[in-house]
């Protein structure tokens, strides 16, 4: 049996993880991100490690809408200058959602001594939140706002390379492009530059873990959850990329940890019943997928992974509403469009199964999920 997806957030942005079946079905586990399009990226099959300054992102693959802030990250340092009174203006302002109450203090701190570190990342912070810009890996490649926010954080590493602040940001935005290589060295750098402050330590290892470093992104993240061990999504990160890492038991017990935090968080009850599923824990899977879909009804990757509980205990029927349910939210859900044709297989509908599959594949022709499916029905009689 193989690995389902796991889906990463960040106080700031995150990276993609790769996705592994589970007996021919697909699960998303979603710690609520926002994601790219389309739903795979680099040919291979994956979910988002969504990212955000901003609020929670519902599911996969839509960027979700703005919500609440999420980041506690202050660009103020509290040495009582001038222009750290504007900061704290600017962070207060942030925190609460007023973006364009921010972007003008942030500026007038930029007023007063130009390029300073702190005021050009909070406009360019507060200029993708008025902008609306989704902030998932690759969810916004080419687009305007976040091309010139990039263009001013650039110059400003470039004057002050030795600020993690300049340098956490630039790998942010350029993540949200899809420029995950350039990404990387700035993300490290901000790393090196402050290796006490958790956001910079995620941020550095959701890059790690895109880049195929499972354990240094458990080592990065594991750190990050050590210096916030009250903050649900670090343990929940954490979570993501020792499961990725093949760490199963050791990912069940931060996804706990996470979800004890924050039990209302559908996300982490979710992802934490698609680990308990892949332990083939199934009573302990099921409280928590329906207690996910209690808490967000509207969320598409949690009725998907209800619906593989159901599924994978022996519960067709349930399962195929499940499915139906996922994909009237989010008809563009893959996972929820190849598991809908499983049960419709089980079921002796093969027609059925099989237009699914061509819908999957009309999404994504090189979707390696629907195609492996595919070549199971493909022995099928007709």
């Amino acid at each position: 049996m193989t690995e389902p997806v796991t889906c990463l957030r960040l106080r700031a942005y995150g990276g993609l993880a790769p996705l592994r079946s589970v007996s021919m079905l697909w699960l998303v586990f979603a710690a609520s991100c926002g994601t790219p399009s389309p739903e795979r990226l680099a040919k291979t099959p994956t979910d988002v490690m969504g990212t955000g300054t901003r609020g929670p992102r519902p599911t996969a693959p839509v960027p979700a809408p703005q919500g609440q802030a999420t980041t506690t990250r202050k660009l103020a340092n509290g040495d009582g200058t001038a222009l750290d009174m504007w900061l704290v203006k600017g962070d207060t302002a942030y925190a609460e959602e007023r973006w364009e109450a921010a972007l003008r203090a942030y500026a007038a701190g930029a007023q007063l001594v130009p390029g300073a570190p702190g005021a050009v990342v909070g406009i360019a912070r507060a200029t993708l939140a008025l902008k609306n810009v989704p902030e998932g890996v690759a969810s916004a490649p080419g687009d305007e706002t976040a091309t010139l926010v990039l263009a001013s954080l650039s110059d400003l590493q470039a004057q002050h390379p030795e600020s993690a602040v300049a340098q956490l940001e630039l790998g942010r935005v350029l993540l949200i492009l899809g420029r995950l290589s350039e990404a990387k060295a700035p993300l490290a750098r901000a790393a090196e530059l402050a290796p006490n402050d958790a956001e910079a330590l995620s941020s550095h290892g959701i890059v790690l873990l895109v880049s195929g470093d499972r354990e240094g992104a458990v080592k990065a993240l594991a750190r990050a959850a050590e210096l916030e061990p009250k903050d649900p999504q670090r343990r929940a990160n954490l979570a993501t990329a020792e499961l990725q890492a093949g760490r199963l038991a050791d990912a069940i017990v931060s996804y706990r940890a996470a979800a004890t935090l924050a039990p209302e968080s559908a996300a982490i009850r979710t992802s934490l019943g698609t680990a308990l599923l892949q332990a083939e824990d199934f009573s302990g899977a099921m409280p928590e997928l329906e207690a996910a879909v209690r808490i967000d009804p509207e969320r598409a990757t949690a009725h998907n992974n209800l619906g593989f509980g159901w599924q994978a205990t022996g519960d067709l029927d349930r399962a195929k509403t499940a499915y139906q349910r996922a994909l009237e939210l989010d008809p563009k859900l893959v996972s929820a469009i190849i598991n809908l044709a499983t049960v419709n297989a089980k079921k002796g509908d093969v027609r059925a199964a099989r237009d699914g599959l061509r819908r999957a594949l009309e999404l994504d022709s090189e979707d390696p999920r629907a195609l492996q499916v595919q070549q199971e029905l493909d022995q099928l009689p007709p």
